[in-house]
């Protein structure tokens, strides 16, 4: 380690070398920036989620999936499985839900003509939407044999096969084929991606015009057998959590017969500037757009400088990474804020139209998951600013060192761990629930592999071919892969850690830069006298030089043993053959 020796009022002590105390300023500086830059971002994120909306999406699944259809039925929403069912959810659990009856007392509510309170705190905003697709008839093949007896075929849900014809009465939306806005999103349902159009119509302001409509639609065969998915879309406000709530209830109907529910609850904060606490988070967004724009000049002066050399290093990719996101999300922010003005403005102004929050809240919660992953890197980053740390070098030599022989061990890993997927499918994919899809199989065997795992389906949908998949993939992935992937990490730490050990370390250059700097500024202040400084100063030298001593008489004791196992004989050998 290269260090300077000084005397000051004769007692000598060590000093780092200019330019290696210089390097680890600056490192201490930028984390010290750093740390600010991500207690920032912390609040920042934190103050975009609370327990309310946890609570908020429990309430309104609560009352509009657990709800049963009736006092006699326990069936609800969850339990939907034909056309009759639906119709009987939407008459009684669903307008019951919409539509609360007010039980307090007129004086201590606010209750108006043309609104509707869920739970008596949530404000129905507008009104909600049904929306259906169909597809044509003769969308899929009839073996000839059957053909005389099938004369209608409806097949899978696909773009190309919907059906855009007027059908039924032909005098209102609910029978024309609507386009939605270039911006609205398609959905991804659980056995198909469906898109934006459909044939739609919304519900009246009061229950019973509304159980007047439903009963209409049903009568009239609304729903066909070419439906193949229908949409209930409908949003909330409540002003006690500052939280909107959008609901999407989707029944898909499969060419298999039957309906798959499945649902949407989207409790998020479109309005963010309410309460103090809200301005003190636009405050600390104006700081993070500053740290932001610092981070980028940065980076271009590091490109500037470094040229070529800068892509090869994994943490400048890392900075890249987290100014993309950073600016990503500035700019959604901004976006968010002049959507959400606009949609309330014609909210307010037609409040018997549907309002489509739905795409709003979906890029909310997708602007929520990027922000948690840039949070993850944003943590991770630290590591660059502590990698002085004896530990962290450690780890990441063991981690460069064995990567050849992990990559090798991953092929071989992946070719056995797929094989299995592949078997899984076809033996167990048409009865076992985890196996019905090539991704469930592999995240299936992922479960095992953690100890997560349903052996009795297995075995029941097959009794002979079942436990020996279990067994066989239990013994080789668990007993013999994962231990070799530990024996390979293990065996690389063990010879970094050897390594280490002969190589003097300056990890205790950063302790000693901190321990100056402290020590001096007690000084200034009068709170220690320079003598105690200087005998730290001389315990650590004496330390060091004791350390340094014990080496040498290593090294001398092992260049003994050395020289004894020589051939005395060698050098005379030598001179013989000359």
């Amino acid at each position: 380690m290269p260090m300077k020796v000084s005397h000051i009022t004769g007692v000598t002590k060590p000093r780092l070398t200019r330019s290696r105390e210089l390097e680890m300023k600056t490192t201490l500086q930028e984390l010290l920036f750093y740390i600010i830059f991500l207690t920032d971002l912390c609040i920042l994120t934190f103050g975009m989620v609370s327990t309310d909306m946890f609570y908020l999406n429990k309430v309104m699944s609560t009352l509009f999936l657990d709800t049963p259809m009736s006092e006699t039925d326990n069936a609800d929403f969850k339990s939907i499985a034909n056309v009759a069912d639906f119709w009987k959810y939407a008459q009684g659990p669903l307008l019951d839900g919409l539509y609360w009856d007010l039980s307090y007392p007129s004086s201590s509510t606010f209750v108006h003509r043309n609104t509707s309170y869920i739970y008596y705190e949530n404000l129905l905003l507008g009104v909600p939407q049904v929306r259906q697709l169909k597809i044509r008839n003769d969308t899929c093949s009839i073996y000839p044999s059957f053909r005389a007896f099938i004369k209608e075929c409806y097949g899978p849900y696909r773009y190309l096969s919907e059906d855009k014809q007027p059908f039924g009465l032909k005098n209102d939306t609910e029978w024309w084929y609507s386009t939605a806005k270039s911006i609205s999103l398609w959905h991804w349902g659980q056995i198909g991606i469906y898109s934006s159009g459909g044939f739609t119509f919304t519900l009246p302001k009061s229950k019973n015009a509304s159980i007047e409509k439903l009963s209409y639609l049903k009568e009239e065969g609304w729903l066909t057998r070419g439906t193949r998915v229908v949409f209930i879309d409908f949003s909330m406000y409540n002003a006690n959590v500052n939280l909107f709530c959008v609901v999407r209830l989707v029944l898909e109907f499969p060419a298999t017969g039957g309906i798959l529910p499945s649902w949407q609850f989207y409790s998020v904060k479109l309005l963010r500037y309410v309460t103090y606490y809200d301005y003190f988070l636009a405050s600390c967004e104006v700081i993070f757009c500053l740290f932001i724009l610092s981070f980028i000049i940065q980076e271009f002066i590091k490109m500037k400088t470094l040229k070529k050399e800068y892509v090869k290093s994994a943490w400048n990719w890392l900075d890249i990474l987290l100014i993309l996101l950073s600016v990503f999300a500035i700019a959604f922010n901004v976006y968010r804020t002049a959507e959400v003005a606009r949609l309330m403005e014609n909210l307010l102004s037609n409040s018997f139209a549907y309002p489509d929050f739905y795409f709003l809240a979906f890029w909310q919660t997708r602007y929520n998951n990027m922000i948690s992953v840039n949070v993850f890197f944003a943590w991770i980053k630290i590591f660059k600013y502590i990698s002085f740390n004896k530990t962290m070098t450690q780890l990441s030599s063991t981690l460069s060192r064995c990567a050849k022989d992990i990559i090798g061990f991953a092929i071989m890993f992946f070719i056995i761990f797929f094989a299995y997927a592949q078997l899984g499918y076809l033996v167990f994919g048409s009865q076992v629930d985890e196996f019905s899809t090539f991704q469930n199989c592999i995240f299936t065997q992922f479960r095992i592999v953690l100890g997560d795992f349903n052996f009795a389906s297995i075995e029941e949908a097959n009794r002979i071919l079942g436990p020996i998949y279990f067994i066989t993939f239990v013994f080789f992935v668990f007993f013999v892969l994962l231990n070799m992937f530990l024996a390979i990490i293990n065996d690389t730490y063990s010879e970094v850690k050897a390594d280490f050990s002969v190589i003097p370390s300056r990890e205790f250059e950063i302790s000693d830069l901190i321990r100056q700097s402290y020590n001096k500024a007690l000084v200034k202040l009068k709170l220690k006298r320079a003598s105690q400084t200087e005998d730290l100063y001389a315990a650590r030298l004496s330390r060091d030089t004791a350390e340094l001593e014990k080496e040498l008489k290593n090294v001398n004791t092992k260049l003994d043993l050395i020289m004894k196992n020589v051939p005395e004989d060698t050098g005379s050998g030598d001179k013989k053959q000359k």
